[in-house]
């Protein structure tokens, strides 16, 4: 029987009997290369998220080492020139602020390089550890000894070296008036053949919490760095520049300390006026009882 003979009821019936139409098949390389994409890109995802993982645990346990071996900074280095002189950004020496901090580099001379030393260099550098003055210096004796292992002088040095006489007027002028500090500073003053008030001194290796450090002896500026300030100096080649901040630095950590210990020192001694009236009856009685003897 053809379907256009049959009842209106039964093609009815027929066409709700007949199966619903199955989704199209997919192409064989769909069926199978899209699970293994989905799970590469699933395991890719899983493996670069682990990388990424690992990644950030590495950075955060480096940045934790270096946090931990971190050391604090001599000074901030905004502005280093060697030999520049006066530096260019500090004009004027009131700018230089109201705490200079001196070191000295020294060069044997004489039949005894070892005991005799003159001024090679000078560096000066402000609260804050900005250089102020840095300057190599000819030296007005013969060297014998340049001990360029420790003050890091050579000869070649000398070619842009200032005299001595510019230099020592330089450093006189920035030191006008200002709290002076250094480590044993009187050794830095004396091959400068200049002198400073002892009111205006802040010597970092007579400051008696440094030299509790070593049983009351004097420290050395290299020890004290390393157990005050956790920072290593003085590995090589001297810089005094380097110094002289380490000396600030250290002067920084004990500054009350230093200025209770100054005004101990210098404290004022006052004298009453005295009543002449007084004076003189004191006299008399005096006299008056060798008198009775």
């Amino acid at each position: 029987m053809e379907f256009r003979d049959l009842s209106s009821n039964w093609k009815k019936l027929q066409k709700t009997l007949q199966p619903t139409s199955r989704p199209p098949k997919r192409k064989a390389s769909e069926e199978i290369l899209q699970p293994q994409r989905n799970g590469v890109k699933r395991r890719k995802a899983e493996g670069n998220g682990a990388r990424v993982a690992m990644t950030e645990k590495k950075d955060t346990r480096r940045r934790n080492t270096e946090e931990e071996t971190a050391v604090e900074p001599v000074a901030p280095p905004s502005h280093n020139k060697l030999n520049e002189g006066l530096s260019l950004t500090l004009d004027k020496s009131a700018e230089a602020g109201r705490y200079l901090a001196l070191d000295c580099e020294m060069v044997g001379v004489g039949s005894y390089p070892d005991l005799g030393s003159v001024l090679a260099r000078v560096s000066i550098v402000n609260y804050h550890g900005v250089q102020v003055y840095d300057s190599f210096v000819q030296p007005k004796e013969f060297v014998t000894d340049w001990r360029t292992a420790i003050s890091g002088i050579t000869p070649s040095h000398m070619r842009t070296a200032r005299s001595f006489e510019e230099v020592q007027t330089a450093v006189a002028g920035l030191l006008d008036g200002k709290i002076l500090v250094g480590h044993a500073v009187k050794h830095d003053l004396e091959v400068l053949m200049l002198g400073h008030p002892k009111r205006d001194i802040r010597d970092t290796s007579r400051h008696p919490a440094f030299r509790r450090l070593v049983m009351g002896k004097t420290p050395g500026l290299k020890r004290l760095a390393a157990e005050v300030l956790g920072v290593e100096i003085q590995s090589g080649e001297h810089s005094s520049v380097e110094d002289a901040r380490a000396c600030m630095l250290l002067f920084q950590r004990e500054k009350d300390a230093f200025e209770v210990d100054h005004a101990k020192r210098w404290a004022t001694k006052t004298r009453l006026p005295q009543n002449k009236d007084a004076h003189e009856n004191g006299k008399r009685r005096h006299k008056k009882k060798k008198a009775k003897r």
